[in-house]
């Protein structure tokens, strides 16, 4: 039996994963679950402590600085649905055994930069090099944040009737590390302007200022109830996992989805859905109905597209996304695109 590439499926974590997790403990409020970015586990006089863990990237073909702004981010990306920076980093590093010392110090510098421009301790970790080791997963880690526990923002907290909206652009992540992999394809297939296109859009991959400008950074604003970023899945699976996590359905209206230009182009050049493709760097944020236009103020003052796409039902409504004036239901992706795509390229000797 063949394994799906990428993230397992929610059958196979409600199987092996879910009722399976060690001890039960009264103060871990939020634990795994489908759809839900980050945990919380109670401390004394109403804090509360959230963490996140990711894989770390190293992608020979992006370049050293580029991988340790995705291992950096990605990571950040999950806890910034909370509505807050992460503060602490643990990291796990298997390294390849050909990796030199020193693209490892640049590695690793990298590393310290990013995590510095976000306030982000790093804590501990381990670090070895494994023979075999071609993967461009590096390891993993866990990024972690105290916070007062009231305003801790779960993608669970979703209700009914609340606006959902996406900050920037479908497919930001992966068409960027398509376009910057396969560099000599997309500028002689779509031309130099796509392909330069497309690295500028690498640095939007983080979605920590979205989150920050929608919830609030001092105060934080009543009117957003949930986030959740877009990864595998991209936007559309985003939108899913976030109305299961809150045992909600969801409309969404498929006109309304912002796919840009060079997103689309590099999309159709590697054959994939761009509404299902990795889409880090985008947020999806619900908020109460009535409150959307305030929440796209305060992005848009960051110089953040926001845009409304449908809004949260009741669960027996399903999950559902209109298309040419059919509603029908919104399936959820067995597999990213983005895998498949970027392997089969490598495969065919595209540059």
């Amino acid at each position: 039996m063949s394994k799906e590439l990428g993230k397992i499926q929610n059958e196979t974590f409600e199987d092996i994963i879910f009722n399976n997790c060690g001890r039960s403990r009264q103060e871990v409020s939020v634990g795994p679950a489908f759809g839900v970015d980050v945990s919380v586990v109670d401390l004394p006089n109403g804090l509360a402590l959230a963490s996140t863990s990711d894989p770390l990237s190293l992608i020979p073909s992006l370049g050293l600085e580029e991988s340790a702004w995705l291992s950096v981010h990605l990571m950040a990306n999950d806890m910034a649905t909370t509505g807050f920076a992460p503060m602490y980093g643990q990291m796990v590093l298997n390294l390849p055994a050909g990796f030199s010392r020193e693209d490892f110090k640049t590695y690793w510098q990298y590393i310290h930069k990013f995590s510095d421009d976000i306030g982000l301790a790093l804590t501990g970790g381990h670090t070895g090099f494994i023979e075999g080791q071609n993967s461009t997963i590096s390891g993993g880690g866990t990024f972690s944040t105290v916070a007062p526990k009231k305003d801790i923002l779960i993608s669970r907290n979703a209700n009914p009737n609340d606006v959902i909206l996406v900050t920037k652009q479908c497919a930001l992540s992966s068409t960027s590390i398509l376009g910057m992999s396969f560099p000599e394809t997309v500028k002689k297939k779509l031309g130099k302007e796509v392909y330069e296109e497309s690295c500028k859009n690498f640095y939007q991959t983080s979605s920590l200022k979205d989150a920050l400008a929608a919830a609030g950074k001092e105060e934080k604003h009543k009117d957003v109830t949930a986030m959740h970023d877009v990864t595998e899945g991209g936007v559309l699976g985003a939108i899913y996992e976030l109305a299961r996590a809150s045992g909600s359905g969801a409309q969404v209206y498929n006109e309304l989805l912002p796919v840009g230009n060079v997103q689309k182009q590099i999309c159709d050049l590697f054959s994939i859905d761009p509404r299902f493709s990795i889409g880090a760097g985008s947020m999806i944020i619900t908020c109460k109905k009535g409150s959307e236009q305030d929440v796209i103020a305060r992005l848009n003052e960051e110089d953040i597209r926001c845009t409304v796409v449908g809004e949260i039902t009741e669960k027996e409504e399903g999950i559902k996304l209109m298309d040419n004036g059919i509603n029908k239901e919104l399936p959820y992706p067995s597999e990213d695109p983005y895998w498949s795509a970027f392997f089969k390229a490598l495969n065919s000797g595209w540059k």
